[in-house]
């Protein structure tokens, strides 16, 4: 009997001692998962797009267009010219990602108005400039891409991206993952190239 009391004991310890590890590592929110090594970069804000695409947006419900009638901080606009602004990418490649769009909702370069030509190249430039000056990048991609099938993620409304880039910044997780790690906030990033921005940004241009 006594060796069976003993092995009982050491039993119950050998039960608490794991009971205790357990607690160590469970989730204090006590839901059910496996502990592991991965990191999680959650980005479920993106879902609305993946489940609508291009058939969500209307000339009602533009983005772009509806930009502009909030303040810079809601909308994360960096920079109001008379014909065309510059606001921050929701979804950015890298971080200081910048948007540069006519107000008007036009669709095509070839449809925009010399004006809006002219300052929607100035307006990259200067983009160009600030984020130099702010973030140091090595590089830089500027593109428009035109439609659907040219990967416009709002076709409706043209808008031009400047893409700061630094060497090995595509790195494995957009490559593999289909992932990016945005190493600042988008409140932040605004803040920092607006104080930058050269001069006095006007009010919104007619629309």
């Amino acid at each position: 009997m006594a060796g069976s009391g003993g092995a009982q004991g050491q039993q119950a310890e050998s039960a608490v001692g794991e009971a205790a590890s357990d607690a160590a590592v469970t989730d204090p929110f006590e839901l059910p998962g496996t502990p592991d090594a991965f990191g999680r970069l959650w980005t479920p804000h993106r879902m609305a797009y993946v489940k609508g695409g291009q058939n969500q947006y209307t000339d009602k419900d533009c983005p772009f267009c509806a930009a502009p009638g909030r303040s810079d901080e809601e909308s994360l606009i960096v920079h109001r010219g008379r014909t065309c602004y510059a606001i921050l990418n929701l979804f950015p490649y890298n971080p200081g990602h910048l948007l540069v769009c006519p107000y008007r909702h036009v669709a095509d370069y070839t449809d925009i108005t010399a004006e809006e030509t002219a300052e929607m190249a100035q307006i990259a430039q200067t983009a160009m400039r600030v984020i130099r000056e702010v973030s140091r990048p090595h590089g830089f991609n500027l593109g428009i891409n035109q439609g659907d099938a040219g990967g416009a993620g709002i076709a409706a409304h043209l808008h031009q991206h400047v893409v700061p880039r630094w060497g090995g910044d595509a790195n494995f997780l957009p490559i593999i993952a289909q992932t990016k790690q945005i190493t600042q906030t988008l409140d932040e990033t605004r803040r920092l190239l607006a104080e930058a921005w050269p001069g006095e940004g006007t009010a919104a241009g007619a629309q």
